[in-house]
């Protein structure tokens, strides 16, 4: 999964990034080039792998992994984002949109709402210039004659309509992940995550006369978070404590990202390898044996599953077995969180 962190300039996009990535001591050295596309892939440290492995005895742990992704700010972009000159940014899942809630340059007061709105304008604008371009082709083939884009006209129009009103797309969840439309890659309908950027002592939400439309929205405070994480260990345990830091702002917007994207774990283990795979809510056992091979699905005979809470109560899968926790499952089973699942094959 990929997520692009997005806002206004002097927002703080970087030094988010940077708190994202300096919480796995990957923090980079030397200056930060803002005018430059970075891209952190982290990994999802999960204690059920750990838990797992610990009985399996693997050769390899492989947790699931995540990408934050900071595109380059376009010299010249004044106080707009201009999202739209940003052909990265489509290609992610999801987006973090960065706000500013500190004082700027000169002392300049906040205005978070007014900057979120801003560029949420800019993805609504960029989304309908995509569409009103498609409808237009689309009006032209379907008077020559042509009716297989009828159904994708159709749904356009009803996209045009909800941009106009400057809604999200994302406001109507059938037509932001409709196949059909799956193509476009449009910015508006995307999953979103509101980070408000607060200053070191402010743990305060700003108050919103007009919140975002279906998006979560969380307070971290950038650069306090960016200083801790490239402190020692001994130095960061003193300022979290001061800072009352229950949960650092890495793990906090993976498990936003996971609710975002709507995203369950489930575990495959052997004695070569220990994993962790990330797959859609609803997915079932054919699809998410797909997910750890084309050849599992292909030959898909049936699925031996396993709670993790079953394994945990228990201990151990021979007692699992003797309890009768261990269950066979057919193509149709619906995938669960936690799940540890050995796939039956024949190719």
């Amino acid at each position: 999964m990929k997520l692009a962190i997005i806002g206004l300039p002097q927002s703080g996009k970087s030094t988010i990034f940077r708190a994202l990535t300096g919480a796995r001591g990957e923090e980079v050295s030397g200056q930060f080039n803002k005018t430059e596309d970075h891209i952190s892939t982290l990994v999802v440290y999960d204690e059920r792998v750990d838990f797992l492995a610990s009985l399996v005895k693997p050769k390899k742990i492989t947790y699931a992994r995540i990408e934050y992704f900071l595109p380059a700010e376009i010299a010249g972009a004044g106080s707009r984002s201009e999202l739209g000159q940003w052909s990265e940014v489509r290609t992610c899942d999801a987006l973090l949109h960065v706000v500013r809630n500190f004082k700027g340059p000169g002392g300049t007061e906040p205005t978070p709402e007014d900057d979120y709105w801003k560029t949420e304008e800019d993805m609504i604008l960029s989304d309908l210039s995509v569409a009103e371009k498609r409808i237009e082709k689309l009006n032209l083939d379907i008077k020559r004659g042509k009716k297989e884009g009828e159904e994708e006209l159709e749904l356009l129009l009803a996209c045009k309509d909800l941009l106009e009103q400057e809604t999200p797309l994302r406001s109507n969840k059938e037509l932001a992940t409709h196949p059909a439309l799956r193509g476009f890659t449009f910015l508006s309908a995307k999953p979103q995550l509101v980070i408000i950027n607060n200053d070191d002592e402010d743990e305060t939400m700003p108050k919103w006369e007009k919140k975002p439309l279906d998006a979560e929205m969380m307070i971290i405070r950038g650069r306090l978070e960016k200083d801790i994480a490239n402190m020692s260990p001994e130095e960061a345990k003193e300022f979290i404590e001061a800072y009352n830091i229950k949960e650092s702002a890495l793990d906090r917007t993976i498990t936003a990202s996971y609710r975002l994207l709507n995203l369950i774990s489930f575990f495959t283990g052997g004695d070569q390898e220990v994993r962790a795979w990330s797959v859609p809510e609803g997915t079932s056992a054919l699809e998410a044996a797909g997910t750890v091979h084309t050849d599992m699905k292909k030959g898909f005979i049936r699925a031996e599953v396993v709670s993790f809470a079953d394994l945990k109560r228990y201990g151990t899968f021979q007692a699992v077995k003797k309890a009768g926790a261990m269950r066979l499952e057919g193509k149709e089973y619906i995938v669960k969180d936690g799940d540890i699942i050995h796939f039956r094959f024949n190719v």
